[in-house]
């Protein structure tokens, strides 16, 4: 199995359940990893055939940026669904993390497998 990825996809959002978190943006953190066949691409040099990393961060932050989740959960289960159903992914692992949002921890949020891992 190959795996395409992006780390620390950095997007700003309004995302939280307290009232001072729903009036600030805060940066949120990515990292995702998705299942592709890199063969079909390696052997053509085009990007066409390509699992497209710059179209899908593009999405990523157009939808992100715009949404105002309160729960991280629920921003991480439809962003994986974007992966899955626009971009064709059969497997996504995608790491969703707040840095600073607990004093002491670096960063906190959730990882989440959606779809069935190839072999």
């Amino acid at each position: 199995m190959d795996i395409v990825f992006i780390e620390d996809l950095r997007i700003d959002a309004v995302i939280g359940i307290y009232d001072w978190e729903r009036r600030v943006r805060q940066t949120l953190a990515f990292d995702i990893e998705m299942a592709f066949d890199n063969t079909v691409p390696a052997a053509s040099d085009d990007i066409a055939h390509t699992l497209d990393y710059k179209a899908v961060s593009k999405r990523l932050i157009e939808y992100v940026g715009g949404s105002g989740f309160g729960l991280v959960e629920t921003l991480a289960e439809r962003c994986a669904a974007i992966l899955r159903e626009e971009f064709g992914v059969a497997w996504v692992r995608l790491k969703l993390s707040k840095p600073g949002a607990v004093r002491g921890a670096r960063s906190v949020g959730v990882r989440i497998e959606r779809g069935v891992r190839p072999q």
